[in-house]
C-alpha cells in the first residue's frame, strides 16, 4: 500500500502518481495500527504468560507469552493497516466480481469453441437481454444501483465531513425500487442523519435524481440509515383497467341522457302550510267570559281563578 500524494493545485505540475488513499486516512490508519499492535501484543502476551506460568518457570512463561503476543499483534496491525484498502475493495466488489466472471467465462468459451460459435454465444448473451424489455429493465435497474453507490461515496468525500480522521461511512448495499434505488449506509462517528438531511438537495444532484430521502433503518442504532433515491413518479402513470371491456356499447352516454330541471330558487308562498290553532288553557273554546264593572265604573281586579297558571305552559 503506497502513500497517497497530495493534491496538486490547478495548473501545477503532475507528479505521475494517482491518489487512491487520502493522506489523512493513511496517517490515521498508521496510528491506529500501531496502537492496535501494542495493545494486542501486551494483553495477549500477559495472558499467555500467566497461563504458561502454571506449567513452567516464570521466565520461560514470559518468553512464551512474547512469542504468542507479538505475532498476534502483528496480525491485528496488518488488518488495521489495510482496512482502508479493504473498504475500497468493498466499494468496487460488484464490479470486480463481474469483471472476473466475464473474464473467466470468455476464456473458457474461447478455449473450448471456435470463433463463429464464440461470436454467436456472445451475441445471444448480450443481445437477448437487451431485446427483451423485462430483462433490459432488470439489468439497467441493478446497474443504477452500482452507479448510486459510487455517487454517494463521492458525496461523502467531497462535501460531507465524516470525522477528523477522514473515514467515510460504509456503504453496505443497494437494491432497485419502483421509483429508483434504496441504499443502506453505516455512519461513522461524527455524522448523523440530521446532518445528511441538510444536504439532500446536493445528494440528489450528485445522484442525478429528483429527490432523496434519508431515515433510520434500525430502531436500536442511529448509525444505520437508509437512502431512498427517487427518479420517477409511478402514481401518475396510465394504468390499463379491465373494467373498460365490461361496459357494453348500448350504454347511453352522458350527452344522450335527459337533464332534469334543477330549481334555482324557492318561493315560500307556494308552499301549503296548515294553520294550527292552540286552545286556551282552562277556558272553554269559543266562549268569551263576561266582564263586570264596579260601582265606581272600574273593572274589578282579576281573581286568581281567571289568571292562567304558568306551570301549564311549561
Amino acid at each position: 500500500m503506497s502513500k497517497s500524494s497530495p493534491r496538486r493545485p490547478f495548473g501545477g505540475k503532475s507528479t505521475g502518481t494517482v491518489t487512491v488513499i487520502e493522506a489523512r486516512v493513511h496517517r490515521s490508519s498508521a496510528r491506529n495500527a500501531r496502537l492496535a499492535f501494542i495493545l494486542t501484543a501486551v494483553i495477549v502476551g500477559l495472558l499467555a504468560a500467566v497461563v504458561a506460568a502454571s506449567y513452567m518457570h516464570p521466565i520461560l512463561a514470559l518468553i512464551v507469552g512474547g512469542l504468542i503476543g507479538v505475532p498476534t499483534g502483528g496480525i491485528v496491525w496488518v488488518l488495521v493497516r489495510i482496512w482502508p484498502v479493504l473498504r475500497l475493495l468493498w466499494w468496487w466488489l460488484p464490479e470486480i466480481g463481474a469483471t472476473v466472471l466475464l473474464g473467466v467465462g470468455w476464456t473458457k468459451l474461447a478455449n473450448h469453441t471456435t470463433g463463429p460459435v464464440t461470436a454467436v454465444v456472445v451475441a445471444l448473451v448480450v443481445g437477448v437481454p437487451a431485446a427483451i424489455p423485462a430483462s433490459r429493465r432488470f439489468v439497467l435497474a441493478w446497474g443504477m444501483c452500482l452507479f448510486v453507490r459510487h455517487r454517494l461515496r463521492v458525496c461523502f468525500a467531497q462535501f460531507i465531513i465524516a470525522n477528523q480522521s477522514g473515514s467515510l461511512p460504509l456503504i453496505l448495499w443497494a437494491r432497485p425500487t419502483p421509483v429508483g434505488e434504496r441504499v443502506w449506509v453505516y455512519l461513522r462517528p461524527g455524522l448523523s442523519a440530521k446532518d445528511l438531511e441538510a444536504r439532500l438537495d446536493k445528494i440528489a444532484v450528485a445522484c442525478h435524481a429528483s429527490t432523496v430521502l434519508v431515515e433510520r433503518a434500525s430502531e436500536r442504532t442511529a448509525a444505520y440509515v437508509r437512502f431512498d433515491i427517487k427518479r420517477r413518479e409511478v402514481l401518475n402513470a396510465n394504468v390499463s383497467s379491465p373494467l373498460v371491456d365490461v361496459i357494453t356499447t348500448d350504454t347511453p352516454t352522458a350527452t344522450d341522457r335527459p337533464s332534469p330541471a334543477v330549481p334555482t330558487a324557492l318561493d315560500l308562498p307556494d308552499v301549503d302550510a296548515p294553520t294550527i290553532t292552540l286552545p286556551t288553557q282552562g277556558k272553554p273554546a269559543g266562549r268569551k267570559p263576561a266582564t263586570s264593572t264596579s260601582a265606581n265604573g272600574n273593572k274589578p281586579a282579576a281573581s286568581s281563578a281567571d289568571v292562567d297558571d304558568v306551570s301549564d305552559w311549561i
